[in-house]
């Protein structure tokens, strides 16, 4: 099948499977004589597997641990068990920086008249040195 009947039985775009050749998540397709590429239903079936993957999170080198776990017959789970672990937990961490973030925007945005004034609580406490600084 050619790159667009993939890309619609796997539920990705065909940018994404040219992503994801280019990152090497999945192997080179063979190609016609014209040079387009063609996929077998176990290619269609390795992008479900990357679709899946990304809904959950997962980064494309995880994706990549993933999948060779998944190809190799003599895996353990304990393997696989760690990794999703690991993605776990860096789940958690992001949900509780997200609950900060929420309470601190709550206090923002409680703290701010909304009138027509020009003070605006938001953007002095925006612009304040608290000593909070950023790693970027």
């Amino acid at each position: 099948m050619n790159i667009g009947e993939a890309a619609t039985q796997a539920g990705v775009s065909a940018k994404m499977i040219r992503h994801y050749e280019s990152s090497g998540l999945l192997p080179e397709v063979a190609r016609t004589a014209a040079g387009y590429r063609q996929y077998s239903a176990q290619d269609v079936e390795m992008l479900r597997f990357i679709r899946r993957s990304r809904l959950l999170g997962f980064s494309l080198p995880q994706i990549g641990e993933l999948l060779a776990l998944w190809a190799d017959p003599q895996r353990s789970a304990r393997e696989v068990k760690a990794l999703a672990g690991q993605h776990l937990q860096e789940v958690e961490h992001k949900i509780q920086e997200l609950h900060a973030m929420r309470s601190t925007l709550q206090e923002m945005v409680a703290a701010c008249s909304g009138d027509d004034q020009s003070h605006c609580a938001i953007l002095a406490q925006l612009a304040a040195d608290d000593g909070v600084h950023s790693d970027a």
